[in-house]
């Protein structure tokens, strides 16, 4: 079983967006899948309340409880674990970290979000995982993009090469308790989070099955 954080410390970075898309790319490609949700505003609870399908699996907890759900996930036969923190909450990613094989920052391309990268980065670092970054809400067209990959560049962070651009799908598949693959699975979002899932897979030696 693999594990996967998503950390950032600034608020609106789309931590839970990804994690939700990535779970049911999880389950489309075979792979069992539970999230787990560590944010108090329990977005991805209010997701799976609204979906017609029971998996992926989503739990809210606190953070104490990481090691305990983890465990009884494995037991269960859950393939890979996507644990989704909240913001402004340095203790409760650093156990999400210390408790995964990769740890995913996702950064939209302002500067307050690049600035916010620092202590994600950090946190990584303290829990001793591999951390990758990856850009948010990339708008269509300018230079921002290009500026902010060589910000993060700064840090010294791996980048996924997929971006997720500024895409209507990802709110709408949301709101109906869907994500893009299902709500528009032809869709340029789509494209994007299979391409996404398929890297995470080969940078963690998950071997899709399908």
């Amino acid at each position: 079983m693999k594990t996967i954080a998503l950390i950032s410390q600034k608020g609106g970075a789309g931590k839970t967006t990804l994690a939700l898309n990535l779970a049911v790319a999880a389950e489309l490609h075979g792979h069992s899948c539970v999230v787990i949700d560590l944010d108090p505003q329990a977005s991805a609870m209010g997701w799976q309340d609204t979906r017609e399908k029971e998996t992926p699996v989503v739990i809210s907890a606190q953070a104490v409880r990481i090691s305990e759900i983890l465990q009884t996930a494995k037991e269960h036969g859950a393939d890979i674990v996507i644990i989704d923190t909240a913001p402004h909450s340095d203790s409760a990613a650093l156990q999400a970290a210390r408790a995964a094989d990769l740890v995913i920052i996702p950064c939209k391309p302002s500067i307050l979000d690049l600035r916010a990268i620092a202590t994600s980065v950090d946190i990584a670092s303290m829990a001793k995982k591999p951390a990758v970054a990856i850009l948010n809400s990339v708008p269509p067209r300018g230079s921002l993009t290009e500026e902010a990959l060589e910000a993060i560049r700064s840090y010294g962070l791996e980048i996924i090469p997929e971006h997720l651009g500024q895409r209507a799908a990802f709110v709408h598949s949301l709101t109906v308790g869907q994500a893009v693959l299902e709500y528009e699975p032809s869709g340029k979002a789509a494209q994007e989070i299979e391409s996404i899932y398929k890297w995470i897979c080969r940078f963690i030696g998950m071997k899709l099955k399908s």
